[in-house]
């Protein structure tokens, strides 16, 4: 086949070039079911609270949950922030947080990872030198994606992935602190983007 032929049924990456995904950072990740089918559960009113929505779990979207909690245990350099299970997706902040690595100056304090932006564009201009591919975001969420499905095809359940899934670098604090709040309003906000 030709180049021309290639590239035009190629799909381009979403990952941001130049960028390793295996550096210290903060993650605001989406992984959707395929065609956005509502295998993880469904948004249901409390008892308590009508106007209240909640996250009621299918039996995948709880292997799904409990996996995603079991991250860490998997990559010890994985430390987790807010997420939350929806019907047919996951959002969820991954903290990539590998002691002495050397973009740890970057982000200074762990625990909020991301505090001067300025260096992810000084590191964007370094050669593109990433190293082992087993410790970086992808091989993260392609643990989780393969474990939950594994779990569905052994106990016939029907359920699928999307192939790929939409990642963002968070920034700063104020980027954090939003995305989070996103995360937990999630299912506040369903019927109003799912009508």
């Amino acid at each position: 086949m030709s180049k021309k032929i290639l590239a035009k049924y190629r799909i381009p990456s979403t990952r941001l070039q130049n960028w390793n995904y295996g550096w210290n950072a903060a993650y605001f990740v989406t992984i959707c079911t395929q065609n956005h089918k509502c295998y993880l559960g469904n948004i249901a009113e409390t008892q308590d609270l009508p106007s209240l929505p909640e996250m009621v779990l299918s039996d995948v979207g709880k292997i799904a949950n409990q996996y995603w909690n079991e991250s860490p245990n998997h990559f010890p350099f994985v430390e987790l922030g807010e997420f939350v299970i929806m019907p047919n997706h996951v959002h969820g902040i991954i903290i990539i947080n590998k002691k002495n690595a050397q973009n740890d100056d970057i982000y200074g304090d762990a625990n909020v990872v991301t505090q001067n932006f300025a260096s992810l564009l000084q590191q964007k201009q370094q050669q593109n030198k990433f190293g082992p591919q087993s410790k970086n975001l992808a091989s993260i969420i392609r643990g989780y994606k393969s474990g939950v499905k594994k779990y569905a095809t052994m106990n016939h359940i029907d359920f699928a992935w999307q192939p790929r899934y939409h990642d963002h670098i968070i920034r700063d604090n104020k980027s954090f602190q939003h995305i989070s709040n996103y995360i937990l309003n999630n299912p506040l906000n369903w019927h109003e983007y799912n009508l």
